[in-house]
C-alpha cells in the first residue's frame, strides 16, 4: 500500500489500513480452515512423516515456503494423491519427487524454453519465480507463483500442461487450492478429468522407493 492517509477523526469511517487488516485476517482464517479440512479429507500415513529442517530448505531454495505447505508435510509428508498427483517434498526418499531437485530441473528447462521460441506466461513479470510443489503421472506441474518481497503465505498457484505452453493461474494458495480441487469445488482445464477420485487416497512417496 502506498501514499499517505489522514488519521480519521473520531466517529468517522475506519481507516483504510483496518480494511486491509480485516481482509488479511479473513484470508488467513480461510487458509487455516483449509489446512484443517485437508487433514480430515486425506488419510494420514500409518508412519510419521520425517521432520524437515526448513531453515536449510530455505537456504537451498533461496526462499522460505508457505506455512500451510509446511504443515501438510509435517502431518502427511510428500506423497501420491488419488493415483495421480504427487505432492513434492524437500529431502524426499524418492528422488523423482524431491522439491529442491524438481525446482532446479524446472528452472533449467524454463530458461531453455523461454530463451527460445516459447513465451513466458503473462503472470511472469520481471523478478517473478515459479517453485514447483506437485507433479502428475501425465507430466503436468503445479507451482507457486512468487514475486520479490512477497510473503510466501500469499503465493498463488500456477498449473502447466505436460510438455506444452498452456498455463492456468489460480488466485489462491497451496491448501485452499488442493482442498477445492479434491472437494470438487474447483476444476482445472489442464489436470485430468479422472482426478480426484473418491474415496480419497494418499500414499507416502517413501512407499515407492
Amino acid at each position: 500500500m502506498t501514499g499517505r492517509h489522514r488519521i480519521p477523526k473520531c466517529g468517522s469511517d475506519p481507516p483504510v489500513l483496518s480494511v486491509y487488516l480485516d481482509l488479511a485476517l479473513s484470508a488467513l482464517t480461510a487458509v487455516n480452515d483449509a489446512v484443517r479440512e485437508l487433514a480430515h479429507l486425506l488419510p494420514r500415513p500409518a508412519t510419521e512423516a520425517p521432520r524437515k529442517d526448513w531453515a536449510a530448505v530455505a537456504r537451498q531454495l533461496g526462499a522460505d515456503l508457505p506455512a500451510d505447505y509446511k504443515h501438510f508435510i509435517a502431518t502427511h509428508g510428500g506423497g501420491y494423491v488419488d493415483n495421480y498427483l504427487w505432492i513434492l517434498e524437500p529431502g524426499c526418499a524418492n528422488d523423482n519427487y524431491d522439491l529442491v531437485d524438481n525446482d532446479e530441473e524446472r528452472t533449467e528447462a524454463f530458461e531453455y524454453l523461454w530463451d527460445g521460441d516459447e513465451d513466458k506466461p503473462r503472470e511472469m513479470e520481471e523478478g517473478a519465480r515459479l517453485i514447483p510443489w506437485a507433479s502428475t503421472d501425465n507430466g503436468e506441474f503445479l507451482f507457486w507463483l512468487t514475486r520479490p518481497g512477497q510473503d510466501p503465505d500469499t503465493w498463488t498457484v500456477m498449473v502447466n500442461e505436460a510438455r506444452g505452453s498452456d498455463w492456468e493461474h489460480f488466485d489462491t494458495g497451496f491448501a485452499p487450492f488442493l482442498l477445492a480441487v479434491l472437494s470438487g469445488t474447483l476444476r482445472s482445464g489442464i489436470l485430468s478429468d479422472r482426478f480426484p477420485t473418491t474415496p480419497h487416497d494418499f500414499r507416502p512417496a517413501g512407499d515407492f522407493v
